[in-house]
């Protein structure tokens, strides 16, 4: 006997493993997975930040290239794109915080805070920037 059959002979039907294709996306959901995109995406930020750091450091011309890069429009939009990745991946990071301590468990808050997330990131991300052109 194999694994395809049971004791009788008859071929075994298997359940089929949960995914996203069977699932109806809900707030909580989305958010999850949403919050796993962002921390995948600032590692390569992060790795922004270290090509301007190290260009800092070696000198007025890798600087200046650096600096080129991030001032033009694709390099501001790849920064505000780290920037919102930084807001929506701390907010829930911080949401994760509160909810190891017991509190904001139940149901309708969390869908709430779900559909409160992204526009709270938006926000944050807007304001962060907004405060640097305006010290600039």
């Amino acid at each position: 006997m194999n694994d395809a059959t049971n004791s009788s002979g008859a071929a075994k039907t298997r359940p089929l493993s949960p995914h996203l294709m069977i699932y109806k996306p809900i707030p909580t959901m989305v958010m999850s997975i949403l919050h796993r995109i962002t921390g995948a995406a600032l590692y390569f930020g992060t790795i922004l930040v270290a090509w301007w750091l190290i260009a800092a450091a070696m000198g007025p011309q890798a600087f200046e290239t650096a600096s080129w890069f991030f001032g033009s429009i694709v390099g501001r939009l790849i920064l505000f794109g780290y920037t919102w990745a930084l807001m929506h991946h701390m907010l829930g990071g911080i949401k994760h915080l509160v909810q190891d301590t017991g509190a904001g468990l139940e149901k309708n808050f969390t869908t709430l805070m779900a559909k409160l997330h992204p526009i709270a990131s938006v926000i944050l991300a807007v304001l962060i920037w907004v405060i640097g052109y305006a010290v600039r």
